[in-house]
């Protein structure tokens, strides 16, 4: 007999014995049969047992068995084609490590809020299952994306002594008797490591202290960031666009089963390829204007804005040259359009709105000088981020992806809050 099979991995196991570790899922009877829905965290099986087959004991074990009481069953691998593996478990034996307690969840409807309270059990269901396995997808294809081509991970830090997306979202803290801010962005430090690597990213989680309640916010998510030396706007929507296509196409090829679990419609998914279409700020603005949005020109799109534009579009959607004004302070002017900004932002459609923002970077003294003067922010915190602009500056540019808005989208999800294990919103601190 094989020591521990993984569920995932029974395929290989036909005809053998083999002995499985996980825990009790669902089970159903039909007098003389016990049918155990088995699962270990890599797969979920069926084991069969018969009374003819095995002890009474035995058979008595499967009758006092609870929703996840931690088991370990033995039995031979059978194929069986109308099972989601194709394989059924003839069951031989059972231990049972643990016998649960009345399990909180249950088959039947529960609200969000309950299932929230109960996110360290609700993970183990099915659909949230899946919905992390794409999420593992994503951020393993995100990796072998920029460490393809040559990208060097530069790890930023959580403690900032200043702001990156302005000072209004961010969580302060005392550090030791100065004032430190939880991490909006490891961009300023990303294009620290650009000067020095050519090419760098990070990935690590960023805080926003965003008084939202939208199905759009988290407090506390991930996000990829990429910055590279000598690249332009147009260099870095080519990236973004190349980025968004192998992620997708990663989870189209390993995540088949996954999508098909939570009912993913895949369609649209496949039709996320080159090019993307690409339109101005003002392009936009003609959208809303031609659907009789009301929009004030100059004002930020809001996500029921985003939602009417890319829905003029079958795949993510690149919006440049927003108005300066309302971009952040270290965003490059247009040259041909000095009240814009050389900065883009990544539609995803289907109503998903913004998963990528980023763009060109300024890279002259003395104007950024002036727009942090302009921001009222304090000079002395951004000494070092002005040297970069003193000791050989050169134009550059990145972006940022959110994790959670992408695998919200990719997945078809109603909430990001899905999306990640343990969410933080403005209501919810726990577990």
């Amino acid at each position: 007999m094989k020591d521990r099979v993984y569920i995932s991995d029974i395929s290989k196991h036909a005809d053998q014995e083999v002995k499985i570790q996980g825990w009790l899922y669902n089970k159903r009877s039909s007098g003389k049969l016990w049918f155990l829905q088995v699962r270990d965290g890599s797969g979920i099986i069926q084991a069969v047992v018969f009374k003819g087959d095995v002890s009474e004991e035995i058979f008595q074990r499967c009758e006092k068995l609870t929703q996840e009481s931690s088991i370990v069953v033995t039995g031979k691998v059978s194929e069986d084609k109308r099972a989601p593996s194709g394989f059924e478990l003839q069951m031989k034996d059972i231990q049972i490590m643990h016998l649960a307690e009345e399990y909180p969840i249950s088959p039947k409807e529960h609200g969000s809020t309950f299932l929230m309270d109960h996110r360290h059990l609700w993970l183990r269901s099915s659909k949230q299952n899946a919905i992390l396995k794409i999420r593992h997808e994503v951020v393993r294809a995100c990796r072998e994306f920029f460490d393809s081509q040559g990208f060097v991970l530069i790890d930023a830090p959580i403690f900032t002594p200043n702001a990156c997306e302005g000072t209004t979202t961010l969580f302060e803290t005392d550090y030791f008797g100065s004032k430190a801010y939880l991490t909006q962005s490891g961009q300023l430090y990303m294009e620290a490591g650009a000067m020095a690597f050519g090419k760098v990213y990070c990935f690590g989680p960023t805080f926003r202290a965003e008084k939202s309640k939208t199905r759009r916010h988290l407090t506390e998510f991930w996000m990829i960031e990429p910055e590279v030396a000598f690249l332009d706007l147009d260099g870095d929507m080519d990236l973004a666009e190349d980025f968004i296509i192998y992620i997708v196409q990663r989870v189209l090829e390993n995540r088949r089963a996954e999508l098909e679990l939570i009912e993913r419609d895949i369609a649209p998914l496949q039709k996320v390829t080159k090019p993307f279409p690409r339109i101005s700020y003002d392009e936009a603005v003609a959208i809303l204007k031609k659907k009789n949005i009301e929009f004030e020109y100059g004002s930020d799109f809001g996500a029921p804005d985003e939602t009417v534009i890319s829905g003029e579009f079958d795949k993510p959607l690149l919006v440049h040259r927003y108005p300066a004004r309302i971009k952040a302070f270290y965003m490059k002017s247009d040259p041909e359009q000095p009240d814009k900004a050389l900065c883009v932002d990544m539609l995803a459609p289907e109503g998903y709105g913004e998963i990528i923002g980023g763009g060109q970077r300024e890279d002259d003294l003395e104007t950024l000088e002036k727009k942090i003067k302009e921001h009222d922010l304090p000079k002395e915190a951004f000494e070092w981020f002005l040297d970069l602009r003193r000791y050989g500056s050169v134009p550059h540019s990145g972006f940022g992806l959110g994790i959670e808005r992408a695998v919200t989208w990719i997945c078809g999800l109603n909430h990001l809050r899905e999306t990640i294990p343990f969410p933080r919103l403005m209501n919810r601190l726990n577990p």
